[in-house]
């Protein structure tokens, strides 16, 4: 028990170091400035070149999403994922020592030159993601947190951080097991986080973005729109367009849907959808109903 202790004490002392050390010096490897100034830049964008002109400048829960994005990319970790996630490793790593496994590498590319290495994670990593992104509308209790992002009635950049904790639990640990089987020869994946999160960004914004043939490849605001449409076709009861940073899945295995470029399209969940407003009611609420739901039929997702 002693070295889980230290490892939970361990975990919120070096992230605390590493949220302060963040804030304190601003530099070129800074995650924290990076995301700040790369929101800044797109929200510029949404107000000089909007594609949705009736939207307001602040549109509704603008600020409520501002505190998501402080929330889960940092507060959460200082406050509980961190320690959690290292405690969950260290559970992981003894489990493999009882069976005298030290390797979990079935995969070695380290002799790839390092921008090979960054764009075969990223490849692989967004596949996996794409993959969790649906599993999430499919599985009923995944759905209930997933809900929390698609509360959204107004799209923006700062729609892409609201999401539950849940969501960052649920990704990291099915993403674990496969890329530790893979023996990358670099531990820091900078480029490829800041990458995602710029396009992630771009596919809520509120802009027009022709992408011409690269929609094929690349998701973007105006096909991602229509994941977030609040009236799902009968084809796709389950929702559509899961693609996190590439669309080519989606057009691979059958589950893109964009009929038309359609700025008034009606997002976020279905009118009848009481869901809360607020930071504590939405963190609450998915609890609340599969709690209430364990006991009775299973869940079924229908909505986007």
């Amino acid at each position: 028990m002693d070295r889980y202790f230290h490892t939970i004490t361990g975990a919120y002392s070096g992230y605390w170091h590493y949220f302060l050390h963040e804030l304190l010096n601003p530099g070129w490897h800074n995650y924290f400035y990076w995301l700040l100034g790369a929101s800044l830049l797109i929200w510029f964008l949404e107000v000089v070149f909007p594609w949705r002109k009736h939207q307001p400048r602040i549109r509704q829960d603008f600020w409520l999403d501002a505190f998501y994005l402080l929330w889960n990319y940092f507060l959460f970790s200082l406050v509980l994922y961190n320690a959690l996630s290292m405690v969950a490793v260290q559970a992981f790593n003894d489990l493999l020592e009882i069976f005298s496994i030290t390797n979990l590498v079935a995969i070695q590319v380290s002799d790839l030159p390092v921008w090979g290495q960054l764009l075969l994670i990223f490849v692989i990593r967004d596949f996996m993601q794409w993959n969790i992104h649906r599993l999430l509308h499919h599985v009923p209790w995944m759905w209930e947190f997933h809900k929390v992002h698609h509360s959204v009635d107004e799209m923006g950049f700062a729609a892409l951080l609201r999401y539950h904790f849940m969501e960052n639990i649920i990704y990291r640990t099915l993403e674990y097991l496969p890329l530790a089987m893979i023996g990358f020869g670099i531990d820091d994946f900078f480029i490829v986080h800041i990458f995602t999160l710029v396009t992630g960004q771009l596919g809520h914004a509120n802009i027009y973005l022709p992408l011409g043939p690269l929609k094929y490849f690349l998701n973007g605001p105006q096909m991602h729109l229509w994941h977030h449409a609040k009236h799902l076709p009968a084809s796709h009861p389950y929702g559509y367009n899961y693609g996190i940073t590439l669309s080519i899945w989606d057009y691979l295995f059958g589950t893109s849907y964009w009929p038309h470029s359609d700025e008034n399209l009606p997002v976020g969940l279905p009118e009848e959808e009481h869901f809360p407003k607020d930071f504590g009611g939405q963190l609450l609420r998915p609890f609340q109903v599969i709690f209430r739901k364990k006991k009775h039929l299973p869940m079924i997702a229908n909505y986007s």
